[in-house]
């Protein structure tokens, strides 16, 4: 950064607000933010609502959710990088920055600001407790447009900026490589286990060393969680034991968990350590049916179907099993505001039972070199997480 007290600067001064509406209904796919502050297509219930009220983003334009940032304890702000334009709900406030020929104004800075930039500014930790502190006293915590105008940020020369801005696009670019090669990674494993346990098999006449069985029978042991009182804080907030939820579970690798308990909050609930190389399936809500491989010991709540296997080729084979067959698990679930999976119904699930390890040890390298890849963007991020911090100083 630059040498000095870095000087803090108005964001009022830099932002204007845009209001263009969907007029014409050029655009019919409403789109909100998500907590990373992306945009994604909107969950609200569009049937019968006139799309015409609602206010169009433009390329490098902002767009952001001021209504319940006291409750969520983050401001949903995410900028638009696509060439067409979408539409978000007339109550979210767009902005634009103030194009540099227009800051005329002795009150005006005359720096330009770039969009990528003032972006890592909303993505930082600081800015959302910061912006914490300006919202109202409505019970839904809320946040006024001019707050929002008056928070400050540091604005060094145009030049600095992009220094800033291709260091985070490094991170980011390689992360989103990294992205890629384990989707190919999953893909070849796929292709993979149909070529060996779905093509050409059948179940009536197995090849020899092959027999069918249940997933209850192939895990060394299956086993729930539990989740401590909340309400005990002696049971939290230490870093005893990782504690893993569901909602984690995304068909992924893991290496850590959002949150800890302590070795009395272990003591007083059901979860228990589950070892790493052991394969989670996910059992309630949005992540039901969705699998998790463990690279570190856990615990883990009620809603998480932990499944420790014998060795890491059955882990291996067991994991890319789970995603083969996962749409079919899925659609087994009950259940009426969420699905619902349960322990005995996943271990009633059929797999092939093999005698030796050599079609199963085919995986282990592919799962191998996920686990690289997802430690290394592990990395990645905590480096962009430092980037970030460093902005304000």
């Amino acid at each position: 950064m630059t040498s000095g007290k870095m000087e803090f600067k108005r964001l009022g001064d830099y932002i204007r607000e845009v209001n263009v509406r969907n007029r014409d209904l050029t655009v019919t796919n409403p789109m909100g933010i998500n907590i990373e502050k992306y945009f994604m297509p909107s969950v609200a219930n569009v049937i019968g609502t006139d799309l015409s009220a609602y206010k169009m983003v433009f390329k490098n334009q902002f767009a952001c959710n001021l209504m319940h940032v006291g409750r969520d304890e983050k401001i949903p702000i995410a900028m638009h990088t696509g060439e067409n334009p979408i539409i978000v709900s007339p109550a979210y406030f767009v902005f634009e920055i103030i194009p540099a020929e227009t800051h005329g104004r002795a009150s005006l800075q005359t720096n330009e600001l770039l969009t990528e930039y003032l972006m890592m500014w909303f993505r930082r930790a600081e800015f959302d407790r910061n912006a914490w502190f300006y919202t109202d006293a409505d019970v839904r915590g809320g946040m006024d447009k001019k707050a929002l105008m008056d928070m400050r940020l540091p604005v060094p020369d145009i030049d600095r900026q992009r220094e800033i801005v291709s260091e985070y696009e490094t991170l980011t670019n390689r992360i989103r490589l990294n992205e890629q090669m384990i989707a190919k990674l999953e893909e070849t494993a796929q292709a993979l286990y149909r070529k060996m346990f779905v093509d050409g098999i059948d179940k009536e006449n197995l090849p020899e060393g092959w027999r069918m069985g249940r997933l209850g029978d192939f895990c060394k042991k299956m086993t729930s969680g539990g989740t401590p009182n909340r309400t005990n804080i002696n049971y939290w907030n230490r870093k005893d034991f990782r504690w893993l939820k569901s909602g984690e579970v995304h068909n992924n690798i893991v290496f850590d968990t959002e949150e800890y308990i302590s070795q009395e909050g272990l003591n007083n609930s059901s979860a228990k350590i589950i070892p790493q190389g052991a394969v989670v399936m996910a059992m309630y809500g949005a992540t039901a049916a969705q699998v998790a491989y463990l690279v570190c010991d856990t615990t883990t709540n009620q809603a998480c179907c932990n499944m420790i296997c014998y060795d890491k080729e059955d882990a291996a084979y067991l994991f890319f099993h789970l995603l083969a067959n996962q749409e079919y698990i899925k659609k087994l679930a009950n259940g009426g505001a969420q699905e619902n999976l349960s322990q005995e119904l996943i271990a009633q699930q059929l797999i092939f039972l093999l005698d030796d390890n050599e079609k199963k040890s085919m995986f282990v390298p592919i799962l191998d070199n996920m686990v690289v890849l997802y430690k290394e963007n592990e990395k990645l991020t905590e480096l962009q997480s430092l980037l970030l911090a460093r902005m304000g100083r």
